[in-house]
């Protein structure tokens, strides 16, 4: 490295948590014993987590990812993804005979659960959530009719539900302040809608954006490792802007422009629940390249949860298992 990228970064801080939470480890693992026990190809629907590197990582062993079950053949192992799926997508890979390992993230199909069962009871629904993202097409599909999808405040004066019965829910990996302000106007504008027990939006998700909020006040410029697909990484980076600081996200060391950081010598790092910590490592490699002299983590949550593998791929030997987490977070 030249001597003129030298000297511009001199700490880095780094936030926590960050990285992999618990539902993208078990989606991962769920891939790669599958890979072990039928051997390749195993086909998985859409990208097993939104994160460049993974889903090349795992093709690389044998994974197959393709967005239509037409392109899986007859027989073959299909890996639902993370993100969840319609009730139309199960009962297509049932009639064509899949062997289907699910890898939704339970803190989604809680999600799904509590639409069924209100469903069941005469609810309608409102979704926060992004039109077009796999989670929010997968959530939507549990039903054929009566849920209304919500991107900003300003959709919600659209919502025009057939009955007095109803529910809202939230996509997991939403902005915690954005979804806050959407769900208030939805409470101003229908009184008596019904919320969930517990929030929707997951901990992992909260607890990144909790780390940034208390990061990004004491640094120049944030950094977020993550891939432009990714949701919660992109919320990531537009709280730190939000909180007033210069923030890029990026997918690999490589991404890192040196002018970034003229004039800002305190650099946050955080990543996004699908990256894997190596890139994180990568970074920070690069980052002492360009000055860093000092990398210090942030004191912040510890993370404990983990969930039970589907059957048929054995069970997990780390740590205790969790379903669903009954708070926010996970402390140590």
């Amino acid at each position: 490295m030249n001597g003129g990228e030298r000297g511009a970064v001199s700490d880095v801080l780094l936030a926590e948590p960050r990285g992999f939470c618990a539902g993208v480890d078990r989606a991962i693992e769920i891939v790669e014993r599958a890979l072990t026990l039928h051997g390749a190809p195993i086909y998985v629907r859409h990208e097993i987590v939104h994160n460049t590197f993974v889903v090349a990582d795992l093709r690389a062993k044998g994974a197959v990812f393709i967005e239509d079950l037409a392109e899986v053949p007859p027989g073959a192992t299909l890996v639902f993804s993370a993100h969840g799926v319609s009730q139309a997508v199960r009962a297509e890979a049932a009639r064509r005979g899949f062997q289907v390992f699910d890898a939704t993230c339970p803190l989604v199909t809680k999600v799904h659960v509590e639409v069924a069962k209100l469903a069941r009871e005469g609810f309608e629904f409102i979704m926060i959530g992004h039109k077009g993202h796999p989670e929010v097409e997968g959530t939507m599909g549990q039903l054929t009719e009566g849920i209304y999808l919500v991107e900003d405040v300003a959709d919600v004066a659209a919502v025009q539900p057939r009955g007095d019965k109803l529910a809202v829910v939230t996509q997991t990996t939403l902005s915690v302040d954005d979804a806050a302000a959407i769900l208030a106007e939805v409470k101003r504008c229908f009184p008596k809608v019904r919320e969930p027990k517990q929030q929707d939006i997951c901990y992992a998700t909260q607890n990144r954006q909790d780390a940034v909020k208390v990061m990004a006040p004491q640094v120049d410029i944030v950094i977020v490792v993550g891939s432009p697909t990714s949701s919660n990484s992109n919320r990531l980076r537009e709280l730190a802007q939000r909180l007033g600081t210069p923030a890029h996200m990026v997918e690999g060391a490589a991404d890192l422009q040196p002018a970034w950081f003229e004039g800002r010598s305190r650099v946050g790092l955080t990543a996004g629940a699908s990256a894997p910590d190596v890139l994180v490592q990568q970074v920070i490699a690069r980052l002492r390249e360009l000055g860093a002299t000092a990398v210090r983590k942030m004191d912040g949550v510890v993370e404990n949860v983990h969930f039970p593998l589907p059957r048929g791929l054995g069970s997990r030997s780390m740590g205790a298992v969790a379903p669903v987490p009954e708070s926010a977070s996970s402390r140590s």
